[in-house]
């Protein structure tokens, strides 16, 4: 059955990315700067913060860099990290069954964004209802977007960016919400999208060649370093979620995680070592 509601609401702004892509050109230069920015800040707060933080919990990290990493979460606008995180863990243990969210053995469409565009299944239903999430519920950052969810992500994602360019250099309300807001999102999307179809249907299995997740080094480049996928499935509890450091594999989330190590915010990063 149709989901209407998204259907509607993903067409929209998917029109409004297509407007902002003819805006780009005639864009703020400062506008062009910020809209990269919210792309990686608002992608962050997706790898590093819904999927490595949240639904894994391969690291440990401090309130204040919680609550940072919910509001760059928010940016994303990918639904409340307790629901993304819920679906998330339901598909890593039922995955490639009738039972993950974005089974990716009904094509490539269904697992890129046909899930969303359906209403869930009840196999997918009663799955999420098994899955612990005590945990989120005893995290003030993860209960905070959530209690004010939709609006927070909403505002974060498309009158945040529109605010700061208005005011900040003078940019059009058009620009600032078509391009920094539609066009960025929607390219998120797309590319948090393609961990779940292309991650898990193209690329080579060094790791375990039982399942449909792949090593797949061009939805890394675009996901942040989230390509990794064969390694990932293998060893979901590893923060990195790549066997080799960033010199040898592209993982800018890793390189966010070990800076904030650094700085005090991270720690217990759990890693695993591979011998083949």
């Amino acid at each position: 059955m149709i989901n209407y509601p998204m259907l509607v609401y993903l067409s929209l702004v998917h029109l409004g990315a297509v407007y902002g892509l003819y805006l780009l050109p005639s864009s703020h230069v400062y506008s062009l700067i910020f809209y990269f920015w919210l792309f990686i800040v608002s992608g962050l707060g997706i790898t590093a913060g819904a999927h490595r933080l949240w639904s894994h919990r391969s690291y440990d990290a401090t309130l204040t860099y919680r609550f940072l990493l919910m509001l760059m979460n928010s940016i994303a606008n990918q639904g409340s990290i307790y629901h993304w995180v819920r679906d998330h863990r339901t598909h890593h243990k039922f995955s490639e069954t009738e039972a993950d969210p974005h089974n990716a053995k009904r094509g490539f469409f269904f697992a890129h964004v046909g899930w969303l565009l359906v209403k869930k299944d009840q196999k997918v239903i009663e799955a999420g209802k098994k899955i612990p999430v005590y945990d989120l519920e005893n995290d003030f950052a993860v209960m905070f977007q959530k209690k004010l969810n939709p609006f927070l992500p909403l505002f974060m994602c498309f009158v945040f960016p529109v605010l700061v360019s208005y005011h900040g250099w003078g940019e059009d309300i058009k620009h600032g919400f078509f391009v920094t807001g539609c066009l960025r999102y929607v390219m998120v999307l797309h590319f948090t999208w393609l961990v779940n179809s292309a991650a898990h249907l193209y690329g080579s299995k060094p790791y375990d060649p039982n399942i449909n997740p792949s090593e797949n080094q061009y939805v890394s480049y675009v996901a942040l370093g989230e390509g990794w996928h064969n390694w990932h499935h293998k060893f979901p509890h590893d923060y990195a979620a790549s066997e080799l450091g960033i010199l040898n594999q592209f993982n800018l989330t890793k390189a966010f995680i070990d800076t904030c190590a650094f700085l005090g915010f991270v720690s217990n990063r759990k890693r695993v070592f591979w011998r083949s």
